[in-house]
């Protein structure tokens, strides 16, 4: 299972998805252009110390990364038609977060296998992207057993 970052431009929530990454032995994906500097200070404080841990791959476009990527591409949107507490998911999974501005364009929204969301109340429009990631991810790996140092 990987996490994939669409274009992020918040680089503390890049940060917190990086430490997610690190600490539950997922590969993450970052599909430029950021909107922000990979450098950014903010991105290396909210990942603390974990980006060395990270087991990161940059891709310069959504070509590149949609010409390597292996697996189904499940893209997590409020634009979904399933609940992902509804959701059979496989180990080779590939988790897409959109911008937090912008979420993805439609040709990337098309491409997916399947558009998940995560049911919220009806005042509310949707949850910040790095805990939306980890809700989603969290369910992936524990249906598919890969949550680490884990064999249940």
């Amino acid at each position: 299972m990987r996490l994939a970052l669409f274009q992020p431009d918040i680089p503390q929530n890049t940060g917190a998805l990086i430490r997610l990454a690190a600490c539950l032995d997922v590969p993450l994906d970052i599909i430029e252009p950021c909107g922000f500097l990979i450098d950014d200070k903010r991105l290396r404080r909210a990942g603390l110390d974990y980006h060395a841990q990270a087991r990161m791959q940059r891709h310069s476009s959504w070509a590149v990364y949609q010409s390597q990527l292996k697996g189904r591409l499940l893209l997590l949107t409020t634009r979904g038609s399933a609940p992902y507490t509804g959701f059979s998911f496989h180990k080779d999974d590939n988790l897409l977060m959109g911008r937090e501005s912008a979420g993805v364009p439609d040709d990337v929204h098309a491409a997916a296998e399947a558009r998940l969301l995560i049911p919220v109340s009806a005042d509310c429009r949707s949850l910040n992207v790095a805990l939306a990631a980890a809700m989603v991810l969290g369910e992936g790996l524990r249906q598919t057993a890969l949550f680490p140092g884990r064999s249940d």
